[in-house]
């Protein structure tokens, strides 16, 4: 009994260290994911970890305030400089690389696999530019709103 509790004790503690949680906070990556939305974020082990790919959606710290970590999508990568472009998909609603410049490759948390909540938006990445969940149909059609947020929810962030 008290191997399985060390064993299961590793394994949870593995876990944490493997997996990260983000809540998005804005409508810079809408209508793809929105706020509110929870992600399962699979961190690289370590920095020599497989780099990501552009569409990926990736957390990243922010290179101006390291404490605050940023969803975006890979826009490009540049091994031999060893940064990241990262862009949001609301190019109006985004702060990104088109700001800040790309990121070194070491503030990339890792990648976005799993919408967790909220109910009626769970499931796994990745989500492609265009892809909006909530509608079921690509995004970006006649008469859309780019944002996927509703009037009634509009200025209230």
């Amino acid at each position: 009994m008290g191997t399985a509790l060390v064993g299961t004790v590793v394994l949870a503690y593995g876990a944490h260290r493997l997996v990260s949680r983000v809540e998005v906070a804005g409508a810079s990556m809408a209508p793809n994911l929105l706020p509110g939305d929870r992600l399962l974020v699979v961190r690289w082990p370590t920095p020599m970890a497989r780099w990501p790919e552009p569409g990926e959606i990736v957390a990243v710290r922010d290179p101006r305030d390291r404490a605050r970590v940023l969803v975006k999508r890979v826009g490009s990568v540049d091994r031999q400089q060893g940064t990241v472009e990262v862009l949001g998909d609301h190019p109006s609603a985004s702060t990104d690389s088109r700001d800040f410049g790309p990121v070194s490759r070491p503030l990339v948390v890792g990648r976005a696999v799993y919408r967790y909540a909220p109910p009626g938006r769970v499931g796994r990445g990745p989500w492609h530019p265009g892809y909006d969940r909530s509608e079921g149909e690509p995004a970006g059609r006649p008469g859309s709103d780019p944002t996927g947020l509703s009037s009634a929810t509009k200025g209230t962030a």
